[in-house]
């Protein structure tokens, strides 16, 4: 048995968000300076730029998560590589290649907390059950989920996804039922969440962060022709088409 004393009931630490087996805590003030570094830590929070920690129970189910990620662990808490043999150890490693995200991302099991490295990065907990069980995240996203989820390559629906929408030729797409923990520029309080219904969206550029898998993504002409296209202005935008949900920032960082 143990006991967390002065973490998750500092006055400093604020609980910002709860889903699953997933806590987000936020240090109100960076209380590590001194004289030099002191003003700039002030302004630094005043503006939500602070440190963040995501806290998992263990107890809850199995925890995966990204390499390299974690800090402590309280309690009986061991880690595996989740491989499940050759076939999963390729299967992985292929697409760790394509996705750009770490080959192999170690699983928690037992009983107890596991508390992952800070980041000043926002964290945003999505349960991908409302996302009709599937989504496809940007590259880099990824930080941890509940080990239930399967992790699988997209690869683009044309090439010209790829060569000109300013996305990579794969993505890390989760499904399955369980929750997602993911690291963000920008904070939940200013994403844009859209949801279409037999529908379609268009962005100029590569601002849309989280999607639904059902959604087709393709790059096509914002026109009907290319004069069209050269008259708008606006050339080639990236084109969600079906029944989902996006999730957009208001602007590249």
């Amino acid at each position: 048995m143990f006991t967390i004393k002065n973490f998750e009931d500092n006055d400093n630490v604020e609980i910002t968000e709860q889903l699953g087996a997933f806590k987000v805590v936020e240090f109100q003030r960076d209380l590590s300076v001194n004289h030099v570094t002191a003003q700039t830590a002030f302004y630094a929070a005043e503006m939500n730029v602070r440190r963040r920690q995501l806290i998992c129970d263990v107890n809850h189910s199995n925890i995966t998560i990204q390499a390299g990620a974690m800090q402590w662990m309280a309690g009986d808490v061991k880690a595996t590589t989740g491989i499940k043999g050759v076939g999963d150890f390729i299967g992985k490693t292929f697409r760790g290649k394509v996705t750009k995200e770490s080959a192999i991302k170690p699983e928690y099991t037992g009983t107890g907390k596991l508390v992952l490295e800070p980041t000043y990065k926002h964290i945003l907990l999505l349960d991908v059950a409302d996302w009709n069980h599937s989504i496809i995240i940007e590259d880099g996203m990824f930080l941890a989920c509940e080990s239930e989820l399967q992790h699988k390559a997209v690869m683009r629906s044309n090439l010209s996804s790829a060569a000109f929408g300013g996305e990579g030729l794969f993505n890390l797409g989760i499904s399955g039922s369980g929750v997602i923990a993911l690291e963000s520029d920008v904070p939940r309080e200013e994403l844009i969440e859209i949801e279409l219904e037999d529908d379609e969206l268009k962005i100029d550029g590569n601002m849309a962060v989280v999607w639904s898998g059902s959604l087709k993504f393709t790059v096509e002409r914002s026109g009907k022709t290319f004069m069209g296209s050269a008259a708008s202005g606006e050339g080639l935008v990236n084109v969600y088409r079906g029944t989902g949900k996006v999730l957009m920032v208001p602007v590249r960082q």
